[in-house]
């Protein structure tokens, strides 16, 4: 097992022992106490994964994880946020944000390595398909443009600001244009695993996407809901 790993947690004894065993499961360990030190290192080091505690003695991880995920460099490195925060909005906020995981304290080190393991795969994959003509296909459908290289999306040529779950949802959807994708497929492509029981955080992303791509979002045009089930993409007008 291999991959670069970056631990940004202020608690000394929490950050050896993760330090310890995260490197015992044969990983490349870095470590930073603060969210500022914690944002460098990820950009000059360039991580696989991230685990990011919530909080920090400077700028939270709320703040760390947003201004990573807004980097075009750091965007796609996954998150993995633990904190000794449980409350459900909490981690709907850290989701919303581009979080692939959360894990709250006291956690068991042996889930958190098969956590991970579950993220870098999903990384992995991602990455593959990256690759291939699909993926770097630009997808166009009425007056939305998804560049899938780039991570870029307009309307009418205009740049929307879209968070990386939001393009991922976006994308997801309108390559699977007229299919209709239920919330639990949606959580597991996008977020990587079974988040059982928040199949909200679908809904949450659903409707900011909507505000951002929909003339009346209370009307939509594009993406449809399917009472029950889950959600399509449908062409402008039908």
């Amino acid at each position: 097992m291999s991959g670069k790993i970056l631990i940004i947690e202020d608690e000394l004894n929490i950050q050896e022992l993760l330090s310890f065993n995260i490197s015992n499961a044969g990983y490349n360990v870095s470590v930073s106490n603060n969210g500022s030190d914690g944002i460098i290192k990820a950009l000059s080091g360039m991580p696989d994964l991230i685990i990011l505690d919530l909080m920090l003695p400077d700028i939270d991880g709320f703040e760390v994880c947003k201004t990573l995920k807004s980097d075009i460099k750091t965007k796609s490195i996954p998150i993995i946020m633990l904190t000794a925060k449980s409350e459900e909005l909490d981690k709907i906020l850290g989701l919303e944000l581009g979080a692939d995981d959360y894990i709250t304290k006291p956690f068991s080190i042996r889930e958190l390595l098969a956590r991970m393991k579950v993220v870098l795969r999903r990384s992995k994959v991602d990455e593959d398909e990256k690759n291939n003509s699909e993926e770097n296909a630009i997808i166009k459908i009425d007056d939305l443009e998804i560049d899938c290289e780039k991570f870029i999306v307009t309307q009418n040529g205009v740049p929307l600001d879209l968070t990386l779950k939001e393009f991922e949802l976006l994308k997801l959807l309108a390559l699977n244009k007229g299919k209709v994708l239920t919330r639990d497929y949606l959580l597991d492509k996008v977020w990587g695993y079974e988040y059982s029981g928040e199949t909200r955080t679908v809904d949450v992303h659903i409707r900011h996407l909507r505000r951002k791509i929909e003339k009346d979002d209370n009307y939509p045009q594009y993406i449809e809901t399917v009472r029950g089930v889950g959600y399509k993409f449908k062409d402008k007008g039908v």
